[in-house]
């Protein structure tokens, strides 16, 4: 079991945002089920979750404007409503993911302790407005505006290691906190970091709408939620 003096010599968490502190699973299903007027029992998780990875890769620039274009996609392949209004309601919709029931109590607790940065490759439209649903509790943060590439490219993290040395944090001061695999737990592993695995999915079969791995990346700490994370690195909230 992990103890605070496990994290004791990390000073900054950067995190992964969509997926690990924002529930865009649930907020895709929730939209194109709306949208469609199709329940669960008539359109399942996966087959939501396929079309959309397919249209995301298709459509892979900015979120807050190429989500327009993913969910027509999507809607072509599942012969849903996918006329402009329908689009525009999706593409709306991305901009109000909400979060995971315990991120904004994690991290005010973790943030009295380590400095909180966000890592996404969300666009800077989309990243403002997760990040005030989330508290506004980043001390700092790097998004695909600012990068020019998206995770798991390596040039993302080797943005965001010069931007955190400039204000006197090493590499090894950095633990990496993610829910994806494929985005960041793998990558950021094979660049030399450790890493948190926030496993959102846990007992849940598949990858959801997050792309597969062929292998899993063993993490140096690995948790259900960012609660159980900030109770081991912090201590229980009173």
């Amino acid at each position: 079991m992990s103890t605070p003096a496990a994290f004791s010599h990390f000073k900054v968490l950067t995190f992964d945002v969509v997926g690990t502190l924002i529930d865009f699973e649930s907020g895709v299903l929730a939209a194109v089920r709306r949208i469609s007027g199709k329940t669960p029992a008539e359109l399942s998780d996966d087959q939501i979750f396929e079309p959309y990875k397919r249209g995301r890769d298709k459509h892979y620039e900015r979120s807050s404007e190429a989500m327009f274009h993913v969910y027509r996609h999507l809607a072509q392949e599942l012969d849903l409503p996918a006329d402009d209004a329908a689009c525009d309601a999706f593409q709306l919709s991305v901009l109000r993911w909400s979060p995971f029931a315990d991120s904004v109590e994690a991290l005010k607790r973790l943030r009295t302790k380590f400095r909180l940065v966000a890592m996404t490759n969300a666009d800077r439209v989309a990243l403002s407005a997760y990040a005030h649903a989330l508290g506004n509790s980043f001390d700092d943060t790097v998004c695909a505006d600012d990068t020019g590439v998206a995770k798991p490219n390596p040039e993302f993290f080797a943005y965001n290691k010069g931007r955190q040395s400039a204000f006197g944090y090493k590499q090894s001061d950095i633990l990496h906190v993610a829910q994806s695999q494929y985005h960041d737990i793998g990558i950021a592993r094979k660049l030399g970091y450790k890493v948190c695995w926030i496993e959102r999915r846990q007992g849940i079969a598949g990858f959801g709408a997050t792309p597969a791995v062929e292998t899993l990346t063993k993490p140096d700490f690995h948790f259900p939620t960012l609660k159980a994370l900030a109770d081991a690195a912090i201590g229980p909230a009173a």
